[in-house]
This record gives structure tokens, C-alpha cells and sequence, in this order.
């Protein structure tokens, strides 16, 4: 029921969206679905620019998610998570009104920063407070803007600190909610191949590439899984891996 519910809130526009706004929070959907958050993030700017509150809300939040996975490089130094929090001061001004799909991205946000300075427990304690608010807000039909969701960031950052098993159930988890969306294609992919793992891996990453096809301008992570294939494991038979 409650995949149901996120695929027919992800094909709805936000209400305050339309016209030429409406395009361009469509253009950034599917740039978020092709893995390419950084562009989905200039694309919901531009929607914001004219009119779009809700879009001007999620560029926010994947403009501070790009920073906290930036911060990770750096320790998650005070200087390196000042975009993350100024990201969640502006969610946190807005879920002062909407308590809804804001407040989903603000602890997430929070997760990523303690993520980012290898706060396991507590990122392990935001991401479940996260994901519960998203299951609340998807079993009341809210309308989101999607990018990633609670159940996909969860797998990723339990990835992101090393906790690979974590990672694998949450990943699950996020399959059986969601169904099996590309970030988690790609979430079992990685996961497989950290715990080497080498013929689920190589099967991940080719399923990830039939999903992506022809396309062209591949993101980082298409590149990364036709490395992955290429290597000399996954052209020999299961058998001999």
C-alpha cells in the first residue's frame, strides 16, 4: 500500500507549481531518478525562481545533502558542515509551518552531518526517526518532491560509515517500500562489492546498466559500474569467480 501511495505522490506536481515551474521541477525529478542530484538541485533552484516554494524546499535539501557527503572528505570539520546546517536552519524555518515532508528532510540533513563526522549511533537514531516521519506522511497520500528518500539515505550512509550489513537491510527495506528504484540498485551493487561479494556485485551493476541503456552523459555512478563489469571477475563464468 504504501508503495503505492509514494508512486502516485511522486506523479503529482507540488500545488504550488505550474506552468513553466511545473517543468522545470520535472526536469529536476528525473535528473534526481538518473542519479544526478547536483543537477536535479539547479533545476529545483530554477523552478524556485519562479514560484515554486516547495522546489525552493528540496534544493535545499539535496544542496545540503551534496555538502554533508563533501564534509564526510574533510572529518565533517565545523567549516566543511556550514552549508549542511544552513540547509537545515532553512528546513527548519519552513517545517515551523509544515510540519510534513521538511521536517523528513531536516532529520536527514542531521543524519548526513553526523554521518559525516562518523557519528554512527547517532546518525543510526536520526535515520529511523526520518524514515518513520516519511512512512507517516506516505500513508497520509503527502505530495513530495522527489530526489532521494529516508529509505534509499539510509542504505547510503550506513554504506558511507562502513556498516555494511546495516547498509544491506536498509537497502531491503527501501526494495520492499519502494521497490527496487535505481539508488538501490545501486545501494546493493556497492554493498556487494565492499563485502567482495564479487558475483552479486558484478550481477548489480549490470542490472543497474541495462536500466540506464544508451543514455548519454553518464553520471559518476554509471561510470564507476562499467568499470566494475569490466573487470576480468566479471567477464569469466559464476563458476570460476
Amino acid at each position: 500500500m504504501i508503495q503505492v501511495l509514494l508512486l502516485l505522490a511522486l506523479a503529482q506536481p507540488p500545488p504550488n507549481c505550474s506552468g513553466e515551474a511545473a517543468r522545470h521541477v520535472a526536469t529536476a525529478n528525473a535528473r534526481a531518478e538518473a542519479l544526478n542530484l547536483s543537477g536535479a538541485s539547479d533545476a529545483f533552484f530554477t523552478a524556485a525562481a519562479i514560484g515554486c516554494a516547495d522546489a525552493d524546499v528540496a534544493a535545499h535539501f539535496i544542496r545540503g545533502l551534496l555538502a554533508a557527503r563533501e564534509a564526510y572528505r574533510f572529518g565533517g570539520s565545523p567549516e566543511s558542515l556550514e552549508p549542511v546546517k544552513q540547509a537545515i536552519v532553512g528546513l527548519e524555518t519552513r517545517g515551523a509551518k509544515d510540519r510534513g515532508i521538511p521536517e523528513v528532510w531536516r532529520f536527514l540533513l542531521q543524519a548526513a552531518a553526523a554521518a559525516a563526522q562518523s557519528e554512527r549511533d547517532e546518525m543510526a537514531l536520526l535515520l529511523e526517526h526520518a524514515i518513520q516521519l516519511e512512512v507517516i506522511q506516505l500513508e497520509a497520500g503527502e505530495r513530495r518532491i522527489p530526489g532521494v528518500t529516508a529509505h534509499e539515505l539510509a542504505g547510503d550512509l550506513f554504506l558511507q560509515v562502513h556498516r555494511y550489513d546495516d547498509a544491506r537491510r536498509a537497502y531491503a527495506r527501501a526494495a520492499a517500500r519502494l521497490g527496487v528504484t535505481p539508488r538501490v540498485r545501486l545501494g546493493y551493487a556497492r554493498t556487494a562489492a565492499r563485502l567482495k561479494e564479487i558475483p552479486g556485485a558484478c550481477l548489480e551493476y549490470r542490472a543497474l546498466l541495462s536500466w540506464w541503456g544508451a543514455r548519454a552523459e553518464a553520471p559518476p555512478e554509471i561510470v564507476e559500474a562499467r568499470a566494475f563489469v569490466g573487470r576480468p571477475a566479471c567477464q569469466r563464468p559464476a563458476s570460476q569467480r
